[in-house]
């Protein structure tokens, strides 16, 4: 039997050494095409058939026009058919038919304009484009095919006279661009000057100044640069001024080396124009004094600028904290100690209004920053200590609280060499706002003094606070675990997995299986995986339990070089028959399949053929399926079918084939009988 197919693949992907074009393939194609299949070439006898011909047609497209004359194709095949006979009145006449339907449409008039020119019938098409652009003055693609067929016939005269019949519309941009650009061609900078004039009345945008002055840059003086940057400036006004315009005068300014000029103008625009539209001025005029002015004054530039800036800032917001804090960092960086303190003081004032922990959480980084900068910047340990007590008193909490302020304090008091400090600090913290961050750093700080026993203590009241915590847990068994209290350890973990509620119960009962495989004591280890599998029936329980009989050495050979031996592989193996035997009974295929890949890798490294032999057969097939959804619909999914339950469901439908068959052969006999 024939098996079906798919595309042939292609081995080899490089560039073919000829390389062959679409537009060849298509040459080709049309010069090899069979004469008996191309579209016959139509011949006329005499003039009569070639105007019987005519008429046929002119009498299709007559139709064509009558059935729909809103269809202006109609119209153009019709106008562009009589075009190519050469019937240039009846061409005419059918394009006026067509504009009396529609004046309006664009294409009719360009197709008229371009059939006449095509044809250098030259009056005709100013003619209709004169009449076009009066009923159609908006189109600018009609004013373009005016002056582009005056100035190629070189009426440059004809092509100026449009463009001021255009302008007078007040179009877009373009046309005015497209104006100037006539008169540059010919040399007539004047005449450009005043479409320039004509472009900022009609679109005063700050751009086209710019472009005018780049204008005169390129074909006028210096004094007419300045002319239009400073009529730029007088028109536009307050409300309508750009910063790029104060640029570029400077710009243009440096470029003549008119230094002082450049520098009035920048400081004239920022005490012009607000902050919000001056962010591109200011590092213009900084990249300009670094350039060219001294270290001093572009600090104080920048320095006075920035202040100006934040000081807005924090008036327009006063709870805006990052403002403050940048403010701060500001005059950090300036030296002055008493800007810095009367800067965090009015930081520090605005306390957030309402109690609620996401308005804190940045007004909290006031206090820290200014805590540092006392005790790392200028050394003044006590005002330092006076800024973390009254930010503690300050805190609700009651409500809430931050960890980082008593850990900052703590830490601060250790370097000091204050240690009774830290641990009242730390000690009042867990007691009023316990927190498992503050144990976890309470415990870090009593192990750097390697104080075990106050560790225990604290973590004794941690379990208290959160008994749930299973990293709680885990790093006290590791504590007496490394003070080789083993018993120890093993109390804490036995009590850590009879707590009822948990956060992360996998890890827990994963570090206690560790733990005691670690310590050689592997039948407690394997009581766990029995104590777990009772809990839960997980698959990767069942893998990680067979993995760990894998690496537990059988009897009398721990001291040979290969642990694993036949017992250890024979005892993996019931643990992944037993895992697999229980996802079956529960009908979790799923698991089946990701106990069945583990069980076939682990037969792979450790068993023979025949084992390998007897996981494939089990290892089920994708099969798809359909369910109907809550909305009547129908959707596809992948499903599993296992070789044990295709038998049993093999077996079953041949038992209720058995017994429909012995129920007709009962009703056969006892027609018979009747």
């Amino acid at each position: 039997m024939e098996t079906s197919r798919g595309p042939p693949r292609v081995k080899n992907k490089a560039a073919a050494p000829i390389q062959i074009s679409a537009e060849q393939l298509l040459r080709e194609a049309v010069d090899r095409q069979d004469p008996g299949l191309q579209a016959p070439t139509q011949r006329f006898a005499d003039v009569e058939e070639l105007h019987e011909f005519q008429a046929r047609k002119r009498k299709e497209f007559e139709d064509y026009v009558r059935r729909n004359r809103i269809n202006m194709n109609n119209w153009l095949r019709y106008a562009t058919w009589e075009l190519e006979q050469k019937e240039f009145r009846r061409f005419r006449s059918v394009l006026e038919r067509a504009l009396d339907v529609d004046s309006t449409h664009v294409g009719l008039w360009i197709r008229y304009f371009e059939g006449e020119l095509k044809h250098k019938n030259i009056n005709f098409a100013r003619n209709i484009i004169n009449r076009a652009i009066t009923t159609l003055p908006r189109v600018s693609k009609l004013w373009y095919k005016a002056v582009w067929m005056e100035e190629t016939l070189g009426n440059v005269p004809g092509a100026r006279q449009f463009f001021d019949r255009w302008l007078q519309w007040q179009p877009e941009e373009a046309a005015f661009y497209a104006a100037i650009g006539l008169e540059k061609r010919y040399n007539e900078f004047d005449r450009a000057r005043t479409i320039f004039r004509q472009l900022t009345l009609v679109h005063p945008d700050p751009k086209n100044w710019i472009k005018w002055a780049r204008f005169e840059e390129e074909n006028g003086t210096s004094d007419l640069v300045r002319e239009v940057y400073g009529n730029a400036i007088e028109e536009l006004g307050q409300d309508f001024m750009d910063e790029k315009i104060f640029i570029e005068y400077a710009r243009f300014e440096t470029k003549l080396k008119e230094l002082e000029r450049a520098r009035v103008i920048y400081k004239y625009a920022l005490n012009a124009l607000p902050r919000s539209k001056s962010a591109r001025l200011h590092k213009s005029y900084t990249t300009f004094e670094k350039q060219f002015g001294d270290k001093d004054g572009v600090e104080d530039v920048i320095l006075s600028k920035r202040r100006v800036h934040y000081e807005q800032l924090v008036k327009e917001n006063p709870k805006n904290y990052d403002a403050w804090i940048d403010y701060a960092r500001l005059e950090e960086a300036s030296g002055d100690i008493d800007r810095v303190r009367d800067v965090y003081e009015k930081a520090i004032s605005q306390v957030p209004p309402s109690q609620e922990k996401r308005h804190w959480r940045r007004y909290i980084y006031l206090w820290i920053f200014y805590a540092l900068y006392e005790e790392l910047e200028n050394n003044d340990s006590e005002r330092a200590r006076q800024i973390y007590l009254e930010c503690i008193r300050l805190i609700p909490h009651k409500r809430f609280t931050f960890s980082k302020i008593w850990v900052l304090k703590a830490n601060f008091d250790i370097r000091q060499r204050d240690v009774t400090s830290a641990r009242k600090t730390l000690g009042r913290a867990i007691g009023e706002c316990p927190k498992d961050s503050l144990f976890h750093k309470y415990i870090q700080l009593e192990l750097r003094l390697f104080e075990f026993g106050r560790c225990r203590k604290i973590f004794e009241k941690w379990l208290e606070f959160n008994a749930a915590n299973c990293a709680a847990w885990l790093k006290f068994s590791e504590l007496e675990r490394g003070l080789d209290d083993i018993p120890r350890a093993r109390a804490i973990f036995e009590l850590a997995v009879s707590q009822p509620v948990l956060d992360m119960p996998e890890l827990l009962w994963k570090g206690y299986i560790d733990f005691e495989e670690e310590e050689g004591q592997y039948e407690r280890a394997r009581k766990l995986y029995e104590r777990l599998l009772q809990k839960t029936d997980h698959v990767k329980v069942w893998i990680s339990y067979a993995h760990f009989e894998i690496n537990v050495p059988d009897p009398g050979t721990e001291d040979e070089e290969s642990p694993i031996g036949e017992e250890a592989i024979e005892r993996a193996r019931k643990i992944f028959q037993r895992g697999y035997k229980s996802m079956k009974e529960k009908e979790l295929k799923e698991e089946r399949v990701a106990l069945l890949n583990a069980w076939k890798s682990f037969e792979t490294t450790h068993g023979t053929p025949d084992d390998i032999e007897k996981v494939e057969k089990q290892m089920p097939r994708k099969v798809k399926k359909r369910r109907k959804l809550d909305d009547d619909s129908f959707e596809e999914y992948l499903d599993y079918v296992f070789p044990a339950d295709d038998e049993s469901a093999a077996k079953m439908a041949n038992l209720l084939r058995m017994a429909q068959q012995w129920k007709q052969e009962q009703q056969q006999e006892q027609n018979g009988s009747v």
